[in-house]
């Protein structure tokens, strides 16, 4: 049975409404104000909440935006009831999160039809983030264990040879050896993170709750974490002379977790595709009510083929995975942009460089 809140100051609005709700089959639970309303949907979680937008010192649009700031909520349908329907409260109301309006007065068949189409609407995405979860769950467990073959075979062939051959190697080779064991258990330890990276984005992508609350996230002073991530990527690659930078600290829509992986993923493929002693460039800037950040190379750039095949993040392609080092790394950059609500861009030619953007709205 689908559980219904209805938030109204109006006490024999709430009961008309609860009567022909309940005949309709639904459980409908009542609270008088937004304040009331905020606890029991948080105790509750209800599948659908109605409520009033003229309220008193809690209203119907403090209510959502109070409910959209908590992960168990965010997700909620929500449709704001009001006398005053005019466009200008209209888009306030959705810029908050709203799903619907249902202007005053209404009739008994204006309610149902307004219950059924959110409903409706919300089991959709359901079951399409279901179908989502299980292609994903599917595709690692096809991936996985091919993916981690190559830099495993490198770690169990050198360690077989160090315990084989310890006695008759070198001071030297055996230096080598331990360095191409350390080689391949790096990249093995990047790949396993990118993979769960790109599995728990996937499932924070086909759950509403979870997606909604990234946007709450904001990384206040950007510059620094950036230009430390930066340049130790600049260091792993034996090039931080070749690094620059050009930085406004404007705040930045997401936790500092994922600004890090995005910034270590971009310049760790500049200095990959690039030559010693060309420039890499970092910049960060406040472009109109935008937040531009960007990494810039002279290397081996992307054909428009490679940059058409990094978009396709929603399966673990062979063709993704078989590129020259365009793999995982730059699809979860990308899908991280976009789960933040921004723009991923590459402005790029063959043999001639590339400029990697990502673009955001300016946090509220």
């Amino acid at each position: 049975m689908k559980k219904i809140l209805v938030i109204d100051d109006e006490e024999w609005l709430r009961e008309m409404m609860h009567l022909a709700l309940r005949q309709k089959g639904f459980e409908v639970l009542e609270a008088a104000n937004g304040t009331e309303g905020i606890e029991k949907a948080r105790k509750e979680l209800p599948d659908l909440i109605l409520c009033d937008i003229n309220m008193g010192r809690v209203d119907g649009y403090l209510t959502l935006a109070e409910l959209r700031k908590n992960p168990s909520t965010a997700a909620i349908p929500f449709i704001l009831m009001t006398g005053l329907a005019d466009s200008a409260s209209m888009r306030h109301g959705m810029e908050l999160g709203a799903d619907d309006y249902l202007p005053k007065p209404f009739t008994t068949e204006s309610l149902y039809a307004a219950v059924d189409a959110r409903l409706k609407k919300s089991q959709t995405l359901r079951e399409e983030a279901e179908q989502k979860l299980r292609h994903l769950r599917d595709n690692i467990s096809l991936m996985m264990p091919h993916e981690m073959r190559t830099p495993l075979n490198g770690i169990l062939s050198n360690a077989e040879l160090l315990a084989q051959s310890a006695q008759t190697l070198k001071p030297a080779e055996i230096a080598e050896i331990g360095q191409e064991i350390h080689t391949s258990s790096e990249r093995l330890a990047r790949l396993i993170e990118n993979f769960l990276i790109y599995a728990q984005l996937e499932m924070v992508a086909a759950d509403p709750k979870f997606a909604a609350s990234l946007h709450a996230d904001k990384t206040e002073h950007p510059a620094e974490l950036i230009r430390r991530h930066a340049t130790n990527q600049g260091i792993r690659a034996s090039r931080p002379s070749d690094l620059s930078f050009e930085l406004s600290d404007v705040p930045m829509p997401m936790a500092d977790e994922y600004l890090s992986k995005i910034v270590d993923e971009l310049t760790q493929n500049a200095f990959k595709f690039s030559r010693i002693g060309t420039p890499v460039r970092v910049t960060l800037a406040r472009t109109g009510d935008a937040v531009v950040f960007s990494v810039s190379d002279h290397g081996h750039g992307f054909s428009p083929e490679e940059t058409a095949r990094i978009g396709a993040y929603m399966q673990f392609d062979r063709q993704i995975q078989e590129q020259q080092g365009l793999g995982l790394g730059l699809t979860i950059t990308k899908r991280l942009v976009e789960l933040h609500g921004g723009a991923f861009s590459i402005m790029s030619e063959k043999d001639m460089g590339a400029v990697i953007t990502a673009r955001f709205p300016m946090p509220r």
